[in-house]
């Protein structure tokens, strides 16, 4: 049964136009597939040159694969990147959220897999992308080659009165009684740089989106011994949401040789910049063995 996702069929038209404007965003190859799965059919961008390394690329909520490949910066020189648009979390993708079970997330992502020819992946997941490319880590190891995350969900949970006096409170204002000014209140403890383009594409998500209020629950001290692709975890030192500190902390506890950064100065979202965007495509090809940047 569909899941209700977006208020109004308008609603969900104005997020596409958003995804239109972002994937305009993208210099690289862009191939657009469809591969069929239990819960409807997923669009999946394929972006970089045909014959690169593959990776698939998890984004985060209330976004989709076109915002996270306007991100990708020299990943996409670098590798075949493989984009799904996850169920419930983007305007193209199926009008159903996923339970928050190993057996329908990893049989999802398993699903995708499947139909981009893909026995055994590198995933890179964001936000709540990392809290699926993780489950799938600890349900089905042996689809997963190497997992890099950034700022993922269900490692660490943040300070919950700061939560909700800066990120809940705000966030019930701007919804109520939207305005400009109410926006920049909200996105202030959200957005690391402002972003005219990521600020009002957000300042619409978060209204015509149904908020899935869902928590992911956090892996366990022995999921995380246990994983056995490599990890790299990188974490955003000011989010409230998963703080960085917290997160590198209890992955270097627990996870067998995992790598980990912690990006000082950001918010949950990272800076929206070319600097960021290479810095992060260094760190994340240097983990996967990719190929080697070129200078400059």
């Amino acid at each position: 049964m569909a899941d209700r996702v977006f208020k109004s069929p308008e609603a969900r038209a104005r997020l596409a136009a958003w995804d239109d404007r972002f994937l305009a965003k993208v210099t690289a190859p862009v191939e657009r597939r469809e591969v069929p799965t239990a819960a409807g059919t997923v669009r999946v961008l394929a972006v970089g040159p045909a014959g690169r390394p593959p990776l698939v690329c998890l984004h985060g909520t209330l976004s989709g694969a076109a915002h996270a490949a306007a991100e990708l910066g020299p990943l996409a020189d670098r590798f075949r990147v493989y984009l799904p648009d996850l169920p419930g979390h983007s305007a193209r993708g199926a009008e159903y959220r996923l339970p928050l079970t190993d057996a329908a997330l990893a049989g999802w992502l398993g699903e995708v897999l499947d139909g981009l020819g893909l026995e055994r992946a590198d995933l890179y997941g964001i936000s709540w992308g990392g809290f699926l490319a993780l489950r799938t880590a600890v349900a089905a190891p042996a689809r997963v080659r190497r997992l890099a995350l950034l700022v993922p969900a269900g490692v660490v949970g943040g300070p919950t009165w700061k939560g909700i006096t800066r990120l809940m409170l705000p966030l019930m204002w701007y919804r109520l009684f939207p305005s400009e000014r109410r926006l920049r209140r909200f996105l202030a403890n959200l957005l690391t740089v402002w972003d005219d383009d990521w600020a009002k594409y957000l300042g619409d998500a978060f209204r015509d989106f149904v908020l899935d209020l869902r928590i992911p629950p956090l892996a366990t001290d022995a999921e995380l011994r246990g994983l056995s692709a490599p990890v790299l975890a990188v974490g955003a030192a000011e989010d409230l949401s998963f703080p960085g500190g917290k997160l590198v902390d209890r992955v270097k506890g627990l996870v067998p040789g995992a790598e980990t950064e912690q990006v000082a100065g950001s918010k949950h979202l990272p800076p929206t910049t070319p600097e960021f965007r290479r810095w992060m495509a260094d760190r994340v090809t240097a983990f996967l063995g990719g190929p080697t940047p070129s200078p400059g």
